[in-house]
């Protein structure tokens, strides 16, 4: 921290300190005119941070930070606390003078959560803003070696740029978001409660009806009172689930505790089974006729919805794109009870073995799907590039396709590398020739390459059992289609600004520098050179330096969690990891509704506009229309993992019981005192190696250099380094999974 700003704000919060002017403060602190510059800068960034005021006369003094008190979203976390999330878009938020941006969120300890349950609306009091005093010292508590690995003594150091954290406390739980709770159902003689899952709540909920449960089973239980934070909560089972280890129950566990909605409501699956196939006459004429040309699809071999279909046209002096998607907003009017519907859940959440979807069936797989030989109805992006990949004409229609081909990533991917397949053949192998100039193009302009592959559990379609951890691959089949719905995106977004349409927006805000530095020091540790990370060129080098690295996944991972999420917002805030000033959701509004807003405002702008286009909300509703499917998006992505985790950890428990486990080639990604983090990069499977589980031998921990040394045997364990394991034990409730080394 600034010396300057250290001296500030210790001579501020002195009990004989009264409110001073610059000139006073200046004095006060013995500054000459040389250091005037400086001063002023520091006390103009403590008021933006909302740490000062100024009050008559100029004069400034503390924030009391008890008075300071915003409005948020509450997140459990693993161990019991909590981050709050301050609504950015909050007048009396911004009214409060703090820096909303800077603290994003702020930790909650748990026991000042007060009543206030996971993903709740609530007001929090501002208690502490400033350095965490464990972080206030670079190596507190940590031993310092000499070249040859012998500790030795050294004090510890103050941290010149440890980073300022805000603390408060929850104060009103202004709207209760979900009032269940994922719980064991125990029995002690005539007494009985719900012991919860999740760390944070007190250890029972006494119940005032059971209904049927019997001891040992999950259940949900719905919150009926709570008191205050001494008081043990009272509830009712609402819902029996079942013994935890039976089939499906983990599954229906994560829809229950992420309040996921299942079924469609009467009202809705009415409207939805009235929706008629047949396109009228009128529709018909007034849209473009796209149906004699070479429109086709590609999707994962086992989509059931097609969002989007492509035409790539070669030009003399450059391409023709046309991206078509699935018309939804013809079909989906605003209030009915299909859009409320829609609106409330946000997105489609896909579990590893199943799909929620965000309209029903009908629609999402059959009169909105982009199906194979069939007439659909689109909103078409008609873009053309020259050779340089620059947009230079751009108009946008109603239309209606037949598409011609349905191709799963892997055919594309064998037509891109080949030269058969005839017309189909030939029209993937010019869109993937646009493709490349296209991606080429954004990463050239600041784009970050955070691409790596994912993997996909495969269940037995019968038991539901993990039968294998499929790597997905990442190739140029998957890139052509991004590339394509990223310039549809970005040239929607343009138009919408360029007319002034108001609209929902897709952001990614430029990262907070204290956290790209922090990980800075991380992928210095693992031999790169870093750099200055706040200059993205220098991620850009930093990126190229991992590719094809044993760690260019922990990298890649590393810089993404030090990022701010991305998030919808009426604010066009632009698009960091993109590198687009101008960027919306357009291309997939079968699951998403933000695309279907953005269908809806692009109406009135199309060559052959409806003959009544529709008005979208007033920006105050459509604001809170954005922060609900930012939130119901982050809470399907957070179901996702967890289901895809539950049943990744069944998998290796059942390897673990085999007679003959199998030995994986895993990579040290961490070294910590209690032993070392390694990942099965195949499977993206984490987990620790004791020190216990060591092979025998003395073995040293060496902090400095991030490795365990035997120096008997001279064999070391390194950050980096690649080593052979087996699955010692899987945790089940707790989702861990621990690893031995194999000497071979």
């Amino acid at each position: 921290m600034n010396d300057l700003r250290k001296q500030l704000l210790k001579l501020m919060q002195g009990k004989s300190y009264r409110p001073m002017n610059k000139s006073e403060l200046a004095r006060n602190l013995g500054i000459d005119s040389s250091e005037r510059r400086e001063l002023r800068i520091q006390l103009t960034k403590l008021e933006k941070e909302g740490r000062v005021v100024i009050g008559a006369k100029s004069r400034y003094k503390l924030r009391e930070t008890a008075l300071v008190q915003l409005v948020g979203i509450l997140r459990y976390q693993p161990n019991g606390n909590a981050w709050f999330y301050p609504t950015q878009s909050d007048e009396g938020n911004l009214a409060t003078g703090m820096d909303i941006k800077k603290h994003d969120r702020v930790f909650v300890d748990n026991r000042d959560m007060g009543v206030a349950l996971d993903g709740d609306l609530v007001r929090v009091k501002i208690t502490r803003i400033g350095v965490p005093r464990w972080k206030q010292y670079a190596d507190k508590g940590k031993k310092q070696y000499d070249k040859r690995g012998r500790p030795i003594k050294s004090k510890a150091q103050p941290k010149e740029d440890a980073k300022e954290e805000a603390a408060g406390k929850v104060t009103k739980v202004l709207e209760r978001k979900n009032t269940t709770i994922i719980g064991i159902y125990r029995e002690e003689g005539r007494f009985c409660y719900v012991e919860p899952e999740m760390k944070g709540l007190p250890g029972g909920i006494d119940l005032l009806d059971a209904g049927l449960a019997k001891p040992g089973q999950l259940v949900a239980v719905e919150i009926v009172e709570w008191a205050h934070r001494n008081a043990t909560p009272v509830g009712k089972v609402i819902k029996v689930i079942g013994y935890p280890d039976a089939p499906g129950v983990d599954i229906i566990s994560v829809i229950h505790k992420h309040n996921l909605r299942v079924e469609f409501e009467s009202e809705v699956q009415k409207e939805a089974d009235a929706v008629s196939e047949v396109i009228s006459d009128e529709e018909y004429a007034r849209r473009e006729d796209w149906r004699d040309k070479l429109v086709l699809t590609v999707d994962p071999g086992d989509a059931k919805d097609h969002d989007d279909a492509v035409l790539v046209e070669e030009l003399e002096d450059g391409w023709r794109l046309a991206v078509h998607i699935a018309d939804v907003s013809h079909y989906v009017t605003p209030h009915s009870a299909l859009d409320k519907e829609a609106q409330l859940r946000g997105n489609s959440t896909y579990l590893v073995d199943r799909v929620l979807p965000m309209l029903p069936v009908k629609l999402s797989n059959n009169v909105c799907s982009l199906r194979l030989g069939v007439d659909r109805l689109t909103k078409c992006a008609v873009m053309e590039f020259d050779r340089r990949g620059e947009r230079r004409k751009v108009y946008f229609c109603d239309a209606v396709i037949n598409s011609k081909a349905k191709l799963a990533y892997e055919e594309a991917q064998v037509l891109i590398k080949g030269d058969g397949g005839g017309e189909v053949g030939d029209a993937i192998r010019t869109a993937w020739g646009l493709a490349d100039v296209l991606r080429k193009r954004r990463f050239a302009h600041g784009a970050l390459d955070l691409d790596f592959p994912e993997v996909k559990v495969v269940l037995d379609e019968e038991t539901k059992k993990p039968i294998e951890i499929k790597e997905l691959v990442y190739d140029e089949s998957h890139q052509m289609i991004e590339e394509f719905m990223l310039a549809a995106n970005e040239a929607v977004a343009v138009e919408l600004k360029m007319k002034r349409k108001n609209a929902v927006h897709r952001i990614h805000e430029d990262p907070d520098a204290d956290r790209l530095n922090e990980f800075a020091e991380i992928a210095r540790i693992h031999g790169f050179n870093a750099g200055d990370l706040t200059n993205k060129k220098h991620i850009q080098e930093l990126l190229k330096q991992a590719k094809g690295s044993a760690v260019e996944q922990s990298i890649k991972l590393g810089l993404l969690k030090s990022l701010k999420r991305a998030a919808y917002s009426i604010e066009m805030l632009g698009h960091y990891g993109l590198a687009k000033m101008d960027y919306c959701h357009f291309t997939s509004p079968i699951r998403r509704y933000a695309d279907l807003i953005v269908h809806r405002a692009l109406q009135s702008l199309l060559v052959n506009p409806p003959v009544n286009p529709v008005r979208l909300p007033k920006s105050t509703k459509l604001e809170e229309i954005a922060q609900h499917i930012s939130d119901t998006e982050r809470n399907s992505a957070e179901a996702e993992n967890a289901t895809k985790r539950m049943k990744m950890m069944e998998y290796l428990f059942m390897l673990a019981q085999q007679d003959d486990p199998p030995v994986f080639e895993a990579l040290i990604t961490d070294v910590r005192r209690m032993g070392i983090f390694v990942e099965i990069t195949n499977m993206q499977v984490k987990g620790l190696v004791k020190k216990e589980e060591f092979p025998q031998g003395r073995w040293n921990f060496e902090q400095g250099v991030m490795a365990f040394r035997d120096y008997q045997s001279q064999n070391e364990l390194r950050l980096g380094q690649k080593v052979k394991v087996k699955i010692a034990r899987v945790n089940m409730e707790k989702q861990l999974v621990d690893f031995t080394i194999v000497v071979s």
